[in-house]
Parts: C-alpha cells; structure tokens; sequence
C-alpha cells in the first residue's frame, strides 16, 4: 500500500486476510510511505517478487500516468488506485469504482431506475470515481455541489468520460430541498460538519452512500437511519474494492467472508458489511 499518510490504512488487514484464506504463507502486504512523485522510482525499482500494489491519495493520477496498460474504468476517473504486474509490464486500475458500484448495490440495496439522477457532495478523488461508479450502475444524470466549482474541473471530465451528463452547483447557492427531491441516490465526499445543516432534506433520499466512517456514525448515517432509509458507508466501500484487488493480486477469487470478518473484528463491529 503506497500512500501519504498511510499509517492507519486498513488495506492490509483486508488483503493479510485473504493471504491467510487462501494459504498463501510468505505473501506479504505492507504500508510504504510514499508521495505521487516517488512512486515512478519506486516501481522501477522492484523486483519480480512483487506482484501487485494499492494507491491512495496523494499517489492515485501517478500510478496511472506511470502504468503500461490503462484499464477503461481508470481512464474514465483519471487515477488508479491499483498496480499489477503483467508481462508486458504494470497494469492499472480503479477498484475503487467496485467500492462504490458494490457499497450502493449491496449495502445501500439501491435498484436503479430508468430515469435515476444523483448528487454527489465534494468533487475530489473519491467524487471522480463516485461519478464513473454512479454510471456504471445505469444513472445518467449527476450534480455536483461543492464549496468553489472551479475546482471541480477533474471530476466533471470523469464524469464526462462516463457518459454522464453532469452540473456543477455552487455550495452556498444550492437548494438541497430541491436536490432531494430530484435524486435518487446521494453520494456524499464531504466532512461530517460541511452537510449538518442540510440533514434533514439529504436523509429523504433514497440511498445514501456516506463515505467518512470514522468516526461512527456520523451525522448523516444518524438522519438517514432516523428515517429508515437505506445506508451504505466507507466501509463498505473499502471491502469491496479490496476484492477486485486481492483477486488482481493472487490470481485467486477473493475469500469474501475471511476479508469481511477480518474488517469487521479491525473496526469494532460497527457495520453489518452485508456480502449479498
């Protein structure tokens, strides 16, 4: 796992899980501090023992710039938060898309709708592959609410790229009333403290996917469970973009339960981290 900071990832309780599972003795999977301008160098410079890598920010738009072959999906966000060794050299990913894609499905038992449209709070590196996630599930028209729209240009174009038609609302001029009551699914990137004054209209929607889980549970999971509407979370993310990774890793489908358990014990129980 290559990121900054990194020291708190839950990555390698996920994936030394699946090592476990799957009887893979010696395999390793460690935390290595490391920025977006180290991460060329340090991927020259590995040998052939290391088969795969995860990224998190700030790392994520060089381990695809630095890649030999792009997945579509990591193209679409323009960052990756996964590099496999292949061949013909390193493979990148986004995974992450999986996280969002699986957390609504599952966790959130969002069933799209023809005509969905969606919100997604923030536009940094979560949002970008939030937006290619929200396509994939069959929604076709997002917005955007952020504090200054002038920094949401990366996210748009994902947005974009994912065939998704897409408008950018200033925060302070946003009527989040209105906002609920056209979507179907709320994707929030944004601090516990930046939605609290908007709870009330953000839990009237459909389904939410808060994606802080630290710490839990926060304002916007309270109001939505308040008003029993249906929730999906970081976590949940988390886990199920780590099984798209494990099985780019091990060449192994990935030991979903062993993964979930080993999760679950790591934060306390706080989740269900439902599989199905």
């Amino acid at each position: 796992m290559l990121g900054k900071p990194v020291e708190h990832s839950l990555s390698p309780v996920l994936h030394g899980a699946a090592f476990r599972a799957l009887g893979l003795d010696g395999w390793t999977y460690e935390r290595v501090e490391m920025d977006g301008d180290g991460l060329p160098g340090f991927v020259r410079g590995l040998g052939p023992e290391w088969t795969g890598l995860s990224v998190t920010m700030p790392g994520k738009r060089a381990a695809l710039e630095h890649a030999d072959e792009v997945t579509p999906r990591a193209a679409a966000v323009g960052a990756a938060n996964t590099l496999v060794r292949r061949e013909s050299g390193w493979l990148a990913d986004c995974t992450d898309v999986d996280g969002v894609t699986e957390a609504l499905r599952i966790a959130g038992g969002y069933v799209p709708g023809p005509d969905d449209e969606a919100v997604v709070l923030g536009a940094g590196g979560t949002a970008a592959a939030a937006v290619v996630g929200l396509a994939a599930l069959g929604v076709r028209t997002v917005r955007l609410v952020v504090r200054e729209p002038a920094r949401a240009a990366e996210t748009v174009e994902a947005a974009k790229r994912a065939g998704l038609d897409v408008e950018v609302l200033r925060w302070a001029d946003a009527d989040f009333g209105k906002l609920a009551h056209a979507s179907a699914v709320l994707v929030n990137t944004v601090p516990p403290d930046a939605v609290r004054a908007h709870l009330t209209e953000l839990a009237g929607i459909g389904c939410v996917l808060d994606v802080i889980y630290h710490p839990w549970p926060t304002a916007l999971a309270e109001a939505v469970a308040d008003r029993g509407g249906r929730l999906a979370t970081g976590l949940d993310m988390l886990l199920h973009q780590a099984f798209g990774q494990s099985e780019y890793f091990t060449g192994q489908p990935a030991p979903r339960e062993a993964m979930r358990d080993a999760l679950r014990e790591a934060t306390g129980g706080i989740l269900p981290l439902p599989l199905h």
